[in-house]
């Protein structure tokens, strides 16, 4: 039996290909658009399917494009500075979560003032903002067009923050898969397995509900049958579609329930050693489920209908093995690292990760309670 449980999504979601131009249909007045990007997105000539309809609809815009990777909230003030002088009307933000994170924090500042610092926290936000924000994601994986949250760095502490609330969530989110279509096999790989993280945390978060549930597992079921076809076939509109429909359901799971052990230790690594988020997650993933397997089996054993392949009659620790043995193969698959070294994490850092690891608001989330010794002893394993 379920405890009681709220479900909310502030967002409106346009989903579909071609779905673009809605932003030509718009339900609210915008006379100068100001679009967060990044180099990536700039120089992919995305930018031109949404410059395009502002011109047909004759609204002014500015770009700024200089949004980095897991952006800092340095970042965030500055493009809040700019914003200002440029006298804006509503943002748009154009990327993967990097773009839409930052584009949220600078909303916050718009309408509440000082650095994004100070709100990083649950409900810090005193206000609602009246300047409208559009979400439009070109990857898929991250979820943020929907979400409640924005995950930004902490480059003076090497920390990741969140910034948790309502008025954090786009007002519109346009998932137009073709806007996905060139995202290049690395992103692909990388945030297409965060996606299937995230519905894989929701579904035994202390805190998961029927919503999410079935949000969840839809989403896993999806990316494990279609995220290698993306990854290695960019041009695959189907996996393209489908890659970005569980990215959506996913946020959509995890803005009710909230993530678990794998975030939060992503964040402390991504914090410390600046490795990326979606490749942070592919490493931590399969060895987090055996963690947790143990105190939260039968979940863990439903979980594993996602894989077509596992034979659901053997006994409930079989099965949790298989769900481990696949969820690995889909990550070494789609060619994402396997060790920490690999990908520059040094061993003495280990133990302030561990650290950073408890204080995560996810943490407390987890089904099984880990300490920080625990997470060290994990860490080691996959060093």
């Amino acid at each position: 039996m379920y405890p009681s449980f709220e479900f909310h999504l502030p967002t409106k979601i346009h989903f579909g290909y071609n779905k673009i131009k809605q932003l030509g249909n718009l339900p609210f007045k915008v006379k100068r658009a100001f679009i967060v990007t990044d180099k990536g997105v700039l120089n992919s000539g995305l930018i031109e399917h949404v410059t395009k309809i502002l011109k047909d609809n004759r609204i002014s815009y500015v770009v700024y494009d200089e949004v980095e990777p897991d952006p800092s909230v340095e970042t965030v003030d500055k493009v809040a500075q700019v914003f200002q002088q440029e006298e804006g009307d509503a943002l748009i933000a154009i990327g993967g979560g990097s773009p839409i994170d930052t584009a949220k924090g600078v909303r916050v500042i718009a309408s509440n003032g000082g650095s994004i610092r100070d709100y990083a926290g649950v409900n810090l936000i005193k206000q609602a903002s009246n300047i409208p924000l559009i979400a439009i994601p070109t990857t898929s994986g991250t979820g943020s067009e929907v979400t409640i949250f924005a995950v930004l760095s902490d480059c003076e502490e090497n920390r990741k923050v969140t910034v948790t609330s309502p008025f954090v969530a786009p007002d519109i989110s346009i998932v137009d898969p073709k806007m996905t279509m060139t995202a290049p096999p690395k992103i692909t790989a990388a945030s297409g397995f965060d996606a299937f993280a995230h519905g894989a945390e929701t579904f035994v978060s202390r805190i998961a509900q029927p919503a999410s549930d079935v949000l969840a597992l839809s989403a896993m079921s999806t990316v494990s049958r279609y995220l290698r076809r993306a990854v290695y076939n960019g041009e695959d509109v189907e996996a393209r579609i489908k890659m970005a429909e569980a990215s959506l359901l996913a946020g959509m799971a995890f803005n009710q329930s909230f993530l678990g052990l794998t975030h939060a230790i992503g964040s402390a690594v991504s914090g410390h050693a600046h490795v990326s988020h979606g490749v942070a997650i592919g490493l931590l993933l399969p060895g987090v489920i055996r963690y947790n397997s143990i105190s939260l089996m039968d979940k863990y054993v439903e979980m594993a209908s996602v894989f077509r392949d596992i034979d659901l009659s053997l006994p409930d620790w079989e099965i949790t093995d298989q769900f481990i043995e696949e969820v690995t193969r889909l990550r070494d698959d789609v060619g994402l690292p396997q060790k920490l070294q690999q990908v520059g994490v040094k061993e003495e850092q280990l133990k302030a990760i561990a650290n950073d690891s408890v204080k995560s608001g996810m943490w407390k989330f987890n089904p099984r309670r880990a300490t920080e010794e625990e997470i060290l002893g994990l860490l080691k394993q996959l060093f």
